[in-house]
Parts: structure tokens; sequence; C-alpha cells
């Protein structure tokens, strides 16, 4: 039989899609590498054998050379290559430092973290911050821009974004290029309908803040959250 003629959920592309790609073994992993096997042997028995050459051992497989791997029937040089390229990856993962995530403890931290994107434009915009439950940036997202004394907001786009990411927290910031850091009416509109949202699918909303250049207004501060 070919991978074409294996179950669905057998095929290593599909079982990945299906499974998440921590179900694929080694072999599978290596399959969707090379692609195809040869006239004898599927991709994946294929992958099997070479793996089987180097004692299943990951580490000892890095070691083999272009011309090594194209011992093997149905690898020629750039299926043997992409091997080689992949391995290389995973070895450089491994040197690389973990992901370094801003952390949000205070009103003075959302301000510093959106202060570079607000402070100098001559029109509003409404930024968010997504945090996970460590109270780290996962992620950054300009919602919308607006003119010289508003902008607009749909709390669709915000909640849509929380949930792709998984997110437990919310911090909305938005800048008022006039200088004066009291919040508006609609300001004032959107924090409330968004908390009541986020607190039906358990996302809070952690604050609001107002920047202006030198100067800030939090919701969360004056204690209306």
């Amino acid at each position: 039989m070919n991978l074409k003629e294996w179950a669905e959920e057998d095929r290593p592309r599909e079982k990945m899609l299906l499974k998440g790609v921590a179900a694929l073994s080694d072999a599978e992993l290596l399959a969707i590498l090379i692609g195809s096997g040869n006239s004898e042997e599927t991709a994946v028995q294929l992958s099997q054998r070479i793996l089987s050459s180097v004692g299943n051992n990951l580490k000892s497989l890095s070691k083999l050379t272009v011309k090594d791997l194209a011992q093997f029937k149905g690898i020629g040089k750039v299926k043997a290559i992409t091997i080689n390229a992949a391995l290389e990856l995973g070895k450089r993962r491994n040197n690389c430092l973990p992901l370094q995530r801003a952390e949000i403890r205070t009103s003075e931290d959302v301000y510093n973290l959106f202060y570079p994107h607000l402070c100098d434009l001559p029109y509003e915009e409404l930024w968010i911050a997504l945090t996970n439950r460590s109270s780290h940036v996962i992620e950054k997202v300009k919602i919308s821009q607006g003119g010289i004394s508003e902008t607009s907001a749909d709390l669709r786009l915000i909640l849509k974004a929380a949930i792709n990411t998984l997110a437990s927290g919310i911090i909305l910031c938005h800048n008022h290029p006039s200088g004066n850091i009291r919040p508006s009416r609609q300001d004032d509109q959107l924090t409330s309908q968004l908390k009541q949202a986020g607190m039906l699918m358990e996302i809070l909303l952690l604050d609001h803040v107002v920047l202006c250049d030198g100067n800030y207004y939090s919701y969360a501060d004056e204690g209306r959250l």
C-alpha cells in the first residue's frame, strides 16, 4: 500500500492536522520531510529504515551527511539536504534563549509599553495588550485608528483577538492628542461594555489607560474597574 491508500488518520500530514504534531512518531515526522518513498517502500517505511540504521537516535541521524543519506534508495540530494536542514534548525532552537515577554504589573508598565506607538500621533489610535495568567504580554494588537478627538472600537474584534490567543486578560490603551488625559463618555462606555462582555468568557479587563505625552489616566488606578 502507498500512503494514499492508508486511512486518512494514519497518513502523517493528515494525522498531524487531526491530532497535533506531538502525536507523530519520529519516522512519521521524517516522512513529512521527504514527502515520498521509493518503488518498494512508503515514505514512512523508508524513514523507519533510515532511523533504524542509526539506532533510532536523532543525534546520530544529524551526523549523517548528504552523501550518507543519498545511499538510501528514494533519497536524492534534495531530500537529504531537507533532512540536514531540519535537524540543524532543531540544534539552533536548543541554543536559543527563552522568549522574554513584557510583564504588566502597574499602569506605568502599560504606559511604557504603548508610549512608543502612541506618543507622537496627531490622531487617536486604540490598542490592546493581551496577557496570560502570569501577567505577561502575549501580543499587542492595534484595533482602530480615528481622528483628532475620537476613535471607534468594535468589541468583537477585541474579543476575537483575545480568544484566538487564549488570553486571560485584556488591557486597553489609546491616546489623546489634545493632551487632556480625562476619559470621554465614549471611553467610559467602551470600558464598561468590554468589562461586561469579557466576564462572560472569563477574560478580565485589567485596565484602560488614556495616554498623553508625559502623562496618563488609568481606570484601574482610579478604582473604576
